[in-house]
C-alpha cells in the first residue's frame, strides 16, 4: 500500500509537471487557423433583479446594446446569454433587421443572445448570429436546460408560478449543433453552464471537417450575484479549452468576460460587475481533435460509467469474499 501510494503521487507531481511544461511550450498544439479575429465582446452589467423589468432592465438593455452592437468595427462580436431579453416579436419593428443589415453588409460577424419561440411552439434559450453571405440567421438552441429557470421538473409548475420565472420552461436544442463558418473559422457557440458538460461539447468534434476551432461562450451568471461562481465558471471554461485544444471566448452579462488560448490561459480578461467592451483578439486553431474530443464524440461517458460499475461489482464481491474469510477465523 506504500508503495501504491508513492507511485499514484508520483504520477500525479509528473502529470501536473508535463501539463505545466504544456502550458508554456504548447507541447503538439493544433496550428492557427488563419489570422487572430478581433473581438468586441458585451458586458452590460444588467442587475439581474431588473433585467427582464419593462420599466427599468429591458429598456436598459435594448438601448445599450443596440448601441454598442452597431458601434463595434471588430471581426467578431458577441452579446450575452439573452442579451435581448424579450422575443423578436415584441420588439420594436426594425430593431433585429437593422442588426441583421448591418452584418449582412460589412466584413463583421455578431453572435446575439435571445430568447426564441412562440406560445404555440414553445420557446428556445437561443444565439442568433448574422454574418456577410448567409441566406438566413444563423441559430444555436441550448441543450443542456437548468431546473426552474429553464424547464420545469414535474410536478413543480406552482414553483416557476409563484416565484414569477419569465419564460421558465424552453425546449431543448440537439447535442452537436453545427458551427457558424466565418473568415475560415468554425465558431461554436454554448450557452451558460453547458461548458461544464464536456462530453457534449465534444460531439462536434465527430467529423474532423466541421470541427470547431474557436468556442464562444455566452453567459450570464448574474443569477449567483457577487459571489465565487464568476471565477468558478472560468475555471469550468478554462478546463474545455484544455481538453479540447482550442480558444475560448467569454461574453457575460457581469464576470468573467475573457479570452482564453487553447493552453487555458487566460488572455485577456474585463473586471466583473461593470459595464463596457472587451476588445481582443483570438486564434483559432484547427488540427486533429485531441484524444478526449474523438473519445466522447464516438462513445460518450458510457465507458466511464461502465468502469464504475466494474470497480463497484468488484469491490462487493472482495467485501463478501473478505467477510466470509473473517467469518472462518
Amino acid at each position: 500500500r506504500a508503495w501504491a501510494l508513492v507511485l499514484a503521487l508520483t504520477a500525479v507531481g509528473a502529470g501536473a509537471a508535463w501539463q505545466r511544461h504544456c502550458a508554456v511550450e504548447g507541447c503538439g498544439a493544433p496550428p492557427p487557423v488563419h489570422a487572430p479575429l478581433s473581438l468586441a465582446l458585451l458586458q452590460g452589467n444588467i442587475p439581474q433583479d431588473e433585467k427582464f423589468q419593462p420599466g427599468s432592465g429591458v429598456p436598459m438593455a435594448l438601448q445599450w446594446y443596440y448601441d454598442q452592437i452597431h458601434a463595434a468595427k471588430a471581426s467578431l462580436v458577441v452579446a450575452p446569454e439573452t442579451a435581448i431579453p424579450l422575443l423578436p416579436q415584441q420588439l420594436v419593428p426594425g430593431y433585429l433587421e437593422g442588426m441583421a443589415e448591418r452584418y449582412a453588409a460589412g466584413g463583421q460577424a455578431l453572435l446575439l443572445g435571445i430568447p426564441l419561440g412562440s406560445l404555440e411552439e414553445g420557446y428556445t434559450n437561443s444565439v442568433l448570429g448574422f454574418a456577410p453571405e448567409q441566406p438566413q440567421p444563423y441559430r444555436y438552441d441550448k441543450h443542456h436546460l437548468v431546473p426552474f429557470g429553464e424547464f420545469i421538473p414535474p410536478f413543480f409548475r406552482w414553483f416557476t408560478e409563484m416565484m414569477n420565472i419569465p419564460l421558465g420552461d424552453f425546449n431543448r436544442g440537439a447535442v452537436g449543433q453545427p458551427s457558424l463558418p466565418w473568415a475560415g473559422e468554425r465558431i461554436a457557440p454554448n450557452i451558460c453552464y453547458e461548458d461544464l458538460f464536456g462530453e457534449e461539447i465534444g460531439v462536434r468534434f465527430l467529423d474532423p471537417a466541421s470541427s470547431p476551432t474557436i468556442l464562444v461562450n455566452l453567459s450570464n451568471i448574474g443569477w449567483f450575484g457577487n459571489t465565487v461562481a464568476v471565477d468558478q465558471h472560468l475555471a469550468i471554461s478554462r478546463l474545455r479549452a484544455l481538453e479540447f485544444e482550442r480558444p475560448m471566448v467569454r461574453a457575460t452579462n457581469t464576470g468573467a468576460t475573457a479570452v482564453i488560448d487553447h493552453r487555458g490561459q487566460v488572455t485577456h480578461r474585463m473586471p466583473a460587475y461593470q459595464r463596457g467592451v472587451l476588445r481582443a483578439q483570438v486564434q483559432g486553431r484547427g488540427g486533429a481533435a485531441t484524444p478526449y474530443a474523438r473519445w466522447v464524440a464516438r462513445w460518450g461517458l458510457w465507458p466511464l460509467w461502465a468502469l464504475g460499475f466494474a470497480v463497484a461489482g468488484l469491490a462487493w464481491c472482495l467485501r463478501g469474499r473478505t467477510g466470509r474469510a473473517w467469518a472462518g477465523n
